[in-house]
């Protein structure tokens, strides 16, 4: 597409990048090796609960990177059930996560805790990768202890990857929800963007939805566009993807081409749309007029496309 530039094309987006862990589901299976990998003593874990996990910030770091904060197996809470294998790095150290009811506290008092919006814009992509595998399985987890077939309690296998029914033998698997997200322009190269009716007057971003049964995904665009605000759209341009754990979702993003360009909102999703040309965004964002999306989202990315640059912020000047 003709607006993107070197600049926004290349910026990674978050939770993507390659972690370089291995995530070895062929030893998922394997109780032998799963115990050997967890006694041995490089291997590494950490806690996850409710969606959160301890990161640490370390004041003597050569480079200031936030840090997972991991311990030896030997080291790490009590959980027989809930323990996760998320694989294996390049130098064969194995990494699980363990489920609690709460984070363990660090008598250090450096760590804190925190969610994936702000901990996978601070960690480095390996340590990202690890966070946003374990958030989606506990986020399963919780969501799915019950078989859908004949109602029994299911329990945890494959290292945390299959839940088994023994009343019925039925075996489920991490559910993962496909998602379209769009970036809109018109004619006159203006980018569409809305406000969802639960976010603060001038949070602003792209549209999105889920795909339905028995949709492709180009049609999914189209819908979900012209339900929450009015607006057809024609040609459609995949960009990339990306893994958002809240709870369960594999977003889809998309650049279209509106074929129309008056606006009606649903009023039931999108409390408001407009069209923006890259002058009035660019004011809106520097007045806090409007307030860009969060950081990590591809949403942020999709309309560094069209911008041709990174967002500005308030009272910055891009």
């Amino acid at each position: 597409m003709s607006t993107i530039s070197n600049e926004a094309g290349h910026r990674p987006i978050g939770l993507t990048a390659p972690s370089g862990i291995d995530r070895a589901a062929h030893h998922r299976l394997d109780e032998a090796w799963l115990a050997a990998a967890w006694s041995h003593p490089t291997t590494r874990v950490f806690v996850v609960s409710g969606g959160q996990v301890l990161i640490d910030e370390p004041a003597d770091s050569a480079d200031g990177r936030t840090e997972l904060v991991m311990t030896p197996a030997f080291e790490a809470p009590v959980t027989e059930t809930h323990r996760y294998f998320l694989g294996t790095d390049a130098d064969g150290v194995s990494y699980f996560a363990l489920q609690k009811d709460a984070l363990p506290g660090r008598m250090d008092q450096s760590a804190r805790p925190a969610g994936l919006r702000e901990a996978g814009l601070l960690l480095s992509p390996r340590d990202a990768g690890l966070m946003v595998h374990a958030v989606a399985l506990e986020n399963w987890q919780r969501l799915h202890r019950f078989c859908s077939r004949c109602g029994e309690r299911t329990v945890i296998a494959a290292a945390g990857h299959i839940r088994r029914c023994p009343a019925c033998g039925a075996e489920h698997y991490p559910r993962t929800d496909p998602a379209v997200i769009m970036l809109v322009t018109d004619a006159e190269d203006r980018a569409l963007l809305g406000r969802q009716v639960h976010w603060p007057e001038g949070r602003f971003s792209t549209l999105a939805g889920f795909v339905e049964p028995g949709e492709s995904i180009e049609q999914s665009v189209a819908r979900e566009v012209f339900e929450e605000a009015g607006v057809t759209v024609g040609e459609v341009e995949y960009v990339a993807s990306q893994p958002w754990p809240f709870p369960s979702s594999l977003m889809l993003g998309f650049m279209a081409r509106a074929t129309s360009s008056e606006i009606e909102v649903d009023g039931d999703e999108i409390e408001e749309a407009r069209w923006f040309s890259r002058e009035e965004l660019r004011a809106a964002f520097e007045s806090g007029e409007v307030l860009p999306p969060y950081g990590i989202s591809i949403a942020a990315r999709l309309i560094e496309l069209w911008y041709g640059k990174p967002l500005p912020r308030p009272g910055n000047v891009t």
